[in-house]
């Protein structure tokens, strides 16, 4: 019995490390090349994967402030693919105490302000409350 599962544990886990399936990509991609070390004993980490269609990715984390009341997770990463109309897609992102930021050539930076709320601004800013006026 002991056997059947460790066999059916190494096939799940042999299966899961050879392919995967972008979500409605229809086509499954075999994974190159992939590495991962961690959670090491200091909270740090580190993973990275290439599939044979293009896709590489990877992270690294590392827990900051241990034992203070600051303490956080400092996580930075990325990945690239070619998206369906051939267009390479490259992004990279960190997150920290500060929140989840992402960066990449096909995002606006800074995102655009939608319309009605710059004219919300911009009529705030004409109409100042007197109230709020005398600080």
């Amino acid at each position: 019995m002991k056997s059947v599962i460790l066999l059916l544990a190494l096939a799940t886990g042999l299966s899961s490390a050879q392919y995967y399936r972008p979500v409605g990509s229809g086509v499954n991609s075999r994974i190159i090349s992939q590495t991962q070390e961690g959670p090491n004993t200091d909270g740090s980490y580190r993973w990275s994967y290439q599939t044979d269609n293009g896709i590489n990715a990877e992270e690294e984390g590392r827990l900051k402030g241990i034992g203070s009341t600051n303490e956080a997770m400092d996580v930075r990463g990325g990945f690239s693919y070619t998206a369906p109309d051939n267009t390479p897609i490259s992004l990279t992102y960190t997150a920290d105490e500060n929140g989840f930021r992402a960066f990449g050539p096909h995002l606006p930076t800074p995102p655009p302000i939608p319309i009605g709320i710059q004219r919300a601004l911009e009529w705030i800013r004409t109409h100042p409350d007197p109230k709020y006026q005398s600080y």
